[in-house]
């Protein structure tokens, strides 16, 4: 199992982090398989959805290299979920105590969604310096990200909510951000998916 700093650096690596909703178990595989074929196997699957854990379990089990996280995790009951289906890494759209305290047991990278000064502190006095910030474009994206960076330094973020093809060079560029999460990748059909990640791919390769 690969330790908390290895998975930061396998996140970064990739730049972008795909946020997958799979509304049934059968829209997995071949989301999935998408993806892999696209150049970026990697996803968040999110909580949104009853499916989440038997998705993360299949993901996990057909695609053993795959990085794949649990997304929209907001307690610790789904957590435990997540890490028992195989999860890698764990976000959630907030920060919660209970989750921080599940991962640190398990010892699962934490990413917690942040907005503000107030809730970075927070994350920060659980020891959690790499985070989330969600919704980005609706909270200021880039020059709210560069204002709390500049209140702590050591902060790593990845961004997440309204980035796209468009601007994601632009929030790439700046240091901090080790890589942003996004959906736009996820539309349509499998083959759709699939030209959309290569797309994605491309445009971050030298980012």
């Amino acid at each position: 199992m690969m330790t908390e700093q290895q998975m930061i650096e396998k996140i970064a690596q990739t730049k972008v982090v795909p946020v997958v909703v799979l509304n049934s178990i059968e829209e997995t595989l071949p989301k999935m398989q998408a993806l892999v074929n696209g150049g970026l196997p990697c996803a968040e699957i999110t909580f949104r959805t009853p499916c989440a854990a038997d998705a993360i379990a299949l993901t996990v089990k057909k695609f053993p290299d795959m990085l794949v996280g649990a997304g929209t995790v907001i307690n610790k009951e789904q957590c435990e979920k997540a890490i028992k289906a195989g999860s890698k890494f764990i976000v959630s759209p907030g920060f919660s105590e209970e989750v921080a305290d599940c991962c640190k047991k398990h010892g699962m990278l934490y990413l917690p969604g942040i907005v503000t000064p107030t809730e970075a502190m927070a994350a920060i006095a659980k020891g959690l310096t790499t985070l989330k910030f969600f919704p980005a474009s609706n909270y200021g994206g880039l020059k709210t990200i560069k204002a709390i960076c500049a209140a702590f330094p050591y902060l790593k973020i990845m961004p997440t909510g309204g980035i796209s093809a468009d601007n994601i060079l632009e929030y790439l560029a700046y240091d901090k951000i080790i890589a942003c999460g996004g959906s736009w990748m996820m539309s349509g059909t499998p083959e759709e998916i699939e030209a959309k990640t290569k797309q994605a791919v491309e445009l971050v390769k030298n980012a």
